[in-house]
């Protein structure tokens, strides 16, 4: 065999070998739009995360219910000589939407901080995700972690009083809407806070005080026309109204004006998360 016949016939198989190699060689993934298999396994992991131990994380907060139900049903049967029940009614919606945003807060936040302690948050950032994508998904996963307790609760609080939804819609969508807006805000707070100290000062000095101000356990239109003014301010005390409303037929604010403003909330919480994502604002090293 000639020189120039060895030549050609070895680049030939130099070429054949650059086509296998190039066949095999790792490409990365094609998505449309949405990744919609990242953002199904990101939210299914939030999801998972936020109900995995569920004797801490659904029947904490239902024994807690049950306990401010009893509390309030021997209080007031002994001062109003055995009558409750109207009062129970009132206070069981705020129960049930307060410990849905709750554990809606608490899932997002403490994933988020958990991810940064063990240092598997790049796992998360290396993911084929864009901001908005995880946005949308700790925004859902947050929001079905709530609901899934806030459903618990509800079932619990029959033993204590019938509920009848007055409108299923309102309840829906505010169940829905406050669990995303407290999701959106855990979010936020873990992807802000270094240390553990830092979620709970945010959840003790703050949503406590915003949550239990909000008309959970009594009528806000009873309080003098200036602390009125001031809970107006108050985004939770529209969220709490709102379902109540749902739940009940009872609210003191307009559900149309409520619903507004939650939107609102949740519209400027969310834009606020995406541009953390995408910025990787405290989550790049």
């Amino acid at each position: 065999m000639s020189r120039h016949a060895a030549d050609s016939l070895a680049g030939r198989a130099g070429r054949q070998h650059d086509r296998i190699a190039l066949r095999h060689q790792p490409r990365p993934r094609q998505f449309g739009a949405v990744n919609w298999i990242g953002v199904f396994s990101l939210t299914r992991r939030q999801l998972r995360n936020g109900l995995a131990d569920y004797h801490y994380q659904v029947l904490g907060p239902v024994v807690s219910s049950l306990l401010y139900l009893a509390v309030f049903h021997v209080a007031l049967t002994t001062l109003q000589n055995g009558g409750s029940g109207d009062m129970l009614h009132f206070i069981a919606p705020g129960l049930i939407i307060y410990a849905a945003c709750e554990k809606a807060y608490e899932s997002s936040a403490a994933t988020l901080i958990l991810d940064k302690h063990e240092r598997v948050i790049v796992d998360m950032l290396m993911a084929p995700l864009t901001a908005l994508e995880r946005s949308i998904a700790y925004a859902v996963g947050a929001s079905g972690s709530g609901l899934s307790v806030g459903l618990a609760v509800a079932l619990a609080t029959l033993l204590f009083t019938w509920l009848h939804p007055a409108n299923i819609t309102a309840l829906l969508f505010f169940a829905v809407a406050g669990t995303i807006m407290h999701g959106l805000i855990g979010t936020l707070v873990g992807i802000w806070a270094q240390k553990w100290d830092q979620y709970a000062a945010i959840h003790t000095f703050l949503l406590l005080p915003l949550s239990f101000l909000s008309g959970v356990f009594y009528r806000v239109d009873t309080l003098p026309s200036v602390a009125q003014g001031l809970i107006g301010f108050n985004p939770i005390f529209y969220v709490i109204d709102g379902f109540r409303w749902g739940m009940s037929g009872v609210s003191v604010s307009a559900p149309l004006t409520a619903g507004g403003i939650v939107l609102l909330v949740d519209l400027i919480l969310f834009l606020s998360v995406y541009l953390c994502f995408r910025r990787g604002y405290r989550l790049k090293p």
